[in-house]
């Protein structure tokens, strides 16, 4: 695949810039706020895919036309050779697909019908995108008017050349226009997203250097790209990790690929109507790495039809709930020295309906001193799905050779809901220093140094026994405690005296000005 390198609430009108986790996203949201400005009346679900489709074909004709401009004045290059665009892993774009030639026409009645022409002519020259660009640019429901107007702000920006490749402004703006797209479609809108945060949380827990990296229900393929910029900025390169992903919806299947292409990653994606469950394209891939947040709690997952499968190892997960059938297919494609880190709804914890707490059991009590090896409660309000809190599971398939010190006596429990920054009204995002503290008790305890430390009300290692007394629940509240508090060397009796009087105190003071404030409305009349 050439490798053309590398953008939450929503509300209408006007979005302002502000400082998050990715610093200043003050060039994001304005691009945001514009175009969200000229979706008018059409479902963000509608509008997504032509605003990322320009986004995506302004970059790789940016690319293209930058190398196009050196080989004009190299005597030994031909620029309209399709070969020199493919050995500098650039996308050739044919000349009716030149975003000149596009920006040229903004105005045009037929502006749909030209950048449909021009997606078609792109996925015909270059196989890896046969299949993934939107091309329903002429529908009505767009207009020629609005579509054009897409044009001129999509043209007002650089995107594929050098200055902007340096700064990554393309992955910015991408990553940026999916969570605002996620947040704007709301519950439908978490199949293809999952928030920055919480990917960058799995990533940091499990630290894929190297090695093959999958994710069966991969949405629009954030856990690939955080696992490649991960490696990249611990001194590896695009391609130590080799990535696999399957996605059942077709449309996010190619957001996914989109997303992965202008980046320059290479993955092996698919696509099928059946899913990982009935359909699975890699029955025989053993990862090192997975990365996932499934449609947990999905009570139409078909599994009835799969009580004999082989993958049910630990138990047959309720024909009700997806929950326990997703842990065990992940538990099923890792390979024996494989780890996983995945997001789950929190009754996966305790549940003991329809087997999936003998599941669970039999998950903590499996060889090798049971395959969970840490689990992280999250605050509410994450996700664009749902604004309940959810959980994060760790599991290897031997944790004796995971990492560096033999823990297969515990289980590692910290708890994170009190975490988190709220980002608008309804929606929470991990800090940076919530994420360096959470994954950094994590890798503590699991270094060579010894340097880990129980922490009240925040993470605790457990023993085996201790979660046996529990009947294998896996809240960690159960375990971590409550928080303590600095002692201040008051006595106890003495505080609560004092802070009883201070009460009475200011209640007096409270009826007293409550006194004055009638007395002053009686003098004016106004009672």
């Amino acid at each position: 695949m050439p490798r053309v390198k590398t953008a939450s609430a929503v509300a209408k009108g006007p979005a302002k810039a502000k400082k998050s986790n990715g610093g200043d996203l003050g060039f994001e949201a304005k691009l945001w706020a514009a175009a969200d400005t000229l979706r008018g009346s059409m479902d963000a679900s509608e509008y997504k895919h032509p605003v990322l489709g320009l986004i995506f074909l302004k970059y790789i004709s940016d690319a293209f036309e930058e190398l196009h401009a050196q080989l004009v004045h190299d005597p030994q290059s031909d620029p309209e050779d399709r070969d020199e665009y493919k050995a500098r892993n650039v996308f050739w774009v044919p000349p009716t697909a030149r975003w000149s030639q596009i920006a040229a026409q903004a105005k045009s009645p037929q502006i749909g019908e030209i950048v449909d022409k021009a997606m078609i002519a792109i996925e015909h020259d270059n196989p890896p995108l046969r299949g993934v660009l939107p091309k329903e640019y002429a529908k009505p429901s767009l207009g020629s008017t609005r579509l054009g107007q897409l044009v001129d702000l999509v043209n007002g920006i650089g995107l594929g050349d050098a200055e902007a490749r340096k700064h990554d402004v393309i992955g910015r703006v991408y990553e940026y226009f999916l969570g605002r797209f996620a947040n704007a479609e709301g519950k439908a809108g978490g199949e293809f997203y999952t928030p920055r945060s919480v990917v960058r949380l799995l990533v940091e827990m499990i630290e894929p250097y190297q090695g093959r990296v999958f994710d069966p229900c991969c949405g629009s393929g954030g856990m690939f790209v955080q696992s490649e910029d991960f490696v990249l900025a611990h001194g590896g390169k695009i391609g130590d990790v080799a990535i696999y992903g399957q996605e059942s919806n077709h449309t996010t299947w190619r957001l996914a690929k989109m997303n992965l292409a202008i980046r320059g990653i290479e993955a092996d994606i698919t696509w099928n109507e059946g899913g990982s469950f009935h359909q699975d394209a890699y029955p025989d891939l053993k990862a090192d790495f997975i990365l996932a947040n499934p449609p947990f709690n999905d009570s139409e997952w078909g599994g009835q039809g799969l009580r004999d499968d082989k993958r049910w190892r630990y138990g047959i997960p309720p024909a009700g709930n997806s929950n326990y059938a997703w842990i065990q297919h992940f538990i099923y494609h890792l390979a024996p020295n494989g780890v996983a880190a995945f997001v789950m709804a929190n009754g996966s914890m305790s549940s003991n309906q329809s087997g999936e707490g003998e599941i669970r059991r039999n998950l903590i009590e499996g060889e090798h001193g049971g395959l969970v090896d840490c689990v992280i409660a999250l605050p509410g309000q994450l996700f664009y799905t749902t604004q309940i809190p959810v959980c994060v599971w760790i599991v290897a398939r031997d944790r004796r050779n995971h990492r560096f010190r033999d823990r297969t006596g515990e289980i590692l429990f910290i708890d994170a809901r009190k975490m988190g920054e709220m980002t608008d009204r309804t929606h929470k995002t991990l800090r940076n220093e919530d994420i360096a503290r959470i994954s950094g008790a994590y890798h503590a305890w699991r270094g060579k140094d010894g340097g880990y430390k129980d922490v009240p009300g925040f993470c605790k290692a457990a023993s085996l026994d201790e979660v046996r007394k529990h009947g294998h629940v896996l809240t960690p509240g159960r375990y971590v405690g409550t928080e303590e508090f600095e002692d201040d060397g008051e006595a106890f009796s003495d505080k609560i005296g004092r802070l009883t009087s201070l009460l009475r105190e200011q209640q007096l003071e409270a009826t007293e000005l409550d006194g004055a404030i009638l007395a002053s409305i009686e003098r004016l009349g106004l009672n």
